[in-house]
């Protein structure tokens, strides 16, 4: 063979041999371009299927809350837990009384968890401050304090009082500020941070002081307003009606 087509060989075949190595490493760059999207979708399919699996539901379950807070329930109740959602919602008697049932359940679990820091919280501070009063709750009044109203709701409650509970969440789904009377607390914080607990109130609202917790102190008796509890009254013109 003559050393000129030898070459010419060579160099055809080291050619054939760079544009296939060429072609293979291009393959890669071309599928990277879906990567992250495929990748994105993985990851929102995961939350979500954790998600449901939080709240008891099946991933068709979660995407049906999904569209239902997408829709008119989700504009006049924004902040609704996926179990009253899908309870509300519900297309049959089983339903509702499955979302029923994961409910008290899911609320069971979360009262427990609450009670249990508040215990630890308790102990912390009489370790820290031994014998020192804590701050009193937020909006509390004095029984002497008379029956001036705020400009605002005044709910009142008492325990054992399943309407009571309702109300006041349905007030807070909505966005509504209000102070709430506990009667027949017995000046005990304690019995009143457990039914704000266990009727749902959020903690950082009472913080904020657009829900604040008071003991009734006997103005309840002292309006001398009709009806049983809970009660929903407002001042207007210097006197208390119901809502």
């Amino acid at each position: 063979m003559k050393p000129g087509f030898a070459t010419a060989i060579s160099l055809a075949v080291a050619l054939s041999l760079a544009a296939a190595g060429g072609f293979a490493q291009s393959a890669p760059v071309a599928n990277s371009r879906v990567t992250p999207s495929l990748v994105q979708n993985s990851a929102d399919a995961g939350l979500d299927e954790r998600l449901a699996r939080d709240w008891g539901l099946r991933p068709e379950e979660w995407a049906r809350y999904r569209q239902l807070m997408q829709g008119p329930l989700g504009i006049y109740s924004p902040n609704l837990d996926p179990l009253t959602a899908l309870g509300i919602e519900a297309r049959s008697d089983e339903e509702r009384n499955r979302y029923a049932e994961l409910q008290v359940q899911a609320e069971s679990r979360r009262v427990g968890k609450t009670l249990a820091y508040q215990r630890a919280y308790d102990a912390a501070w009489q370790r820290m401050f031994p014998g020192q009063q804590r701050v009193n709750l937020p909006g509390a009044q004095a029984p002497d304090s008379g029956n001036k109203g705020s400009g605002r709701l005044a709910v009142f409650v008492k325990a054992d009082c399943p309407p009571c509970e309702q109300r006041v969440r349905q007030l807070q789904a909505a966005g509504t500020a209000f102070d709430l009377y506990m009667v027949g607390s017995r000046q005990d914080d304690a019995r009143i941070r457990q039914w704000a607990v266990q009727a749902g109130i959020d903690p950082a609202r009472v913080r904020g002081r657009t829900i604040t917790l008071n003991h009734d102190a006997g103005r309840w008796l002292s309006l001398g307003l009709p009806g049983e509890l809970p009660a929903v009254v407002r001042e207007v013109n210097g006197q208390w009606q119901r809502q």
